[in-house]
């Protein structure tokens, strides 16, 4: 179960990772239509 939790942990920083990307590319996005 080791190497599962593991797993599960980078599984959740990748998620993390993307969502503030995918956050920051908005922003950025409104800051040029503004």
């Amino acid at each position: 179960m080791f190497g599962y939790d593991i797993l599960v942990m980078i599984v959740s920083i990748l998620l993390m990772i993307i969502c503030v990307l995918v956050g920051v590319a908005f922003l950025t996005l409104l800051e040029r239509k503004v």
